[in-house]
């Protein structure tokens, strides 16, 4: 059995709490014990997060355990000395040690992100490198593993993070079934997705136009022509095409193929389908249509992306 802790500071962001879940379900999925999972802090006891609740911990150093998360919070710093030898203690001891958002910066202020590469949360990614300049700050991924240390970019994406740590445990049948039982849209998003995406930076204000996104994320192989959407939204094709881009900032199709190129990245890096098979379940046409969209979107095909994180994958493109 795997031991599992968080570390959490006084003002910790409770959602942190939502990354220890992942182990929570794949033990009641099992039907048996996988993990141990305990929130600790450095004394035990009730320690109070950001908006009032107070979480019930244990002492740090009272267990031994497998993997550490640190916490998120709003006033990490400046690390007290008996937090920064509660860590140094920590990476020592633990098979992964992992940050959760601005939990980097706890990481980082106790030199354990040094020579490494990290990441956190979007807004935050200038302020941790000019401030920590021996790291090697990652702008643009969900979550970061640069061996032993783990570093997601937010919270929510800590549970990206969490399930690439159980499918490490216990492989992807295990993370597959934790992420359908948490209601995941994809089962996990890989640590190279983008922290932005077309739907965040170009969120619809109305429900037609936000029902026909919704509808495109979920129907990507489908027939997804705009005279489809328009009809779908009970507009015309002209008011529905001017509609959508006032916004959006996008034209429909171009909104359609940002959507598909997206998913089509996340299975690039995170599954072991064949570039073909990706291009015919994301809805491109064919492989060269999709390889013309990743070159457009991200400045490389999909093989060179899927030889940065996966060098020795298969990536002929055939089945």
């Amino acid at each position: 059995m795997r031991r599992v802790g968080l570390v959490v500071v006084p003002q910790f962001q409770v959602v942190s709490l939502l990354a220890l879940s992942v182990f929570e379900i794949a033990n009641i999925r099992a039907g048996r014990a996988l993990y141990e999972v305990n929130v600790i802090s450095e004394d035990g006891g009730p320690v109070e997060a950001s908006f009032g609740m107070q979480a019930s911990t244990k002492p740090a150093q009272a267990l031994d355990y497998h993997t550490v998360f640190v916490g998120a919070s709003l006033a990490t710093l400046p690390l007290s000395d008996r937090m920064r030898e509660l860590l140094l203690h920590f990476s020592n001891r633990t098979e992964r040690m992992a940050s959760i958002c601005l939990g980097a910066f706890l990481l980082a202020e106790a030199g354990l992100l040094d020579g490494r590469r990290a990441t956190t949360h979007w807004a935050f990614i200038d302020r941790l490198r000019d401030r920590y300049p021996a790291v090697s700050v990652v702008k643009d991924s969900v979550f970061v593993r640069d061996g032993a240390r783990w570093s997601s970019a937010g919270m929510s994406t800590a549970v990206d993070m969490a399930l690439a740590m159980l499918e490490e445990d216990f492989g992807a049948d295990a993370a597959l079934q934790v992420a359908k039982d948490m209601v995941l849209e994809r089962w996990r998003r890989s640590g190279s997705q983008p922290q932005s995406s077309v739907l965040l930076e170009h969120p619809a204000r109305t429900n037609r136009i936000h029902d026909v996104i919704t509808h495109v994320r979920a129907n990507l192989s489908a027939d997804l022509a705009v005279e489809k959407l328009a009809d779908m939204a009970k507009m015309s094709k002209r008011q529905f095409t001017r509609r959508f881009k006032d916004e959006t900032g996008l034209s429909p199709a171009k909104a359609v193929e940002r959507i598909r190129v997206e998913a089509a990245r996340d299975l690039v890096t995170s599954s072991s389908w064949t570039i073909d098979t990706i291009a015919r379940e994301t809805g491109f046409a064919d492989p060269e249509r999709m390889r013309r969209s990743f070159v457009r979107m991200y400045g490389e095909p999909p093989q060179a992306l899927r030889r940065q994180v996966r060098p020795e994958s298969d990536v002929t493109g055939t089945d």
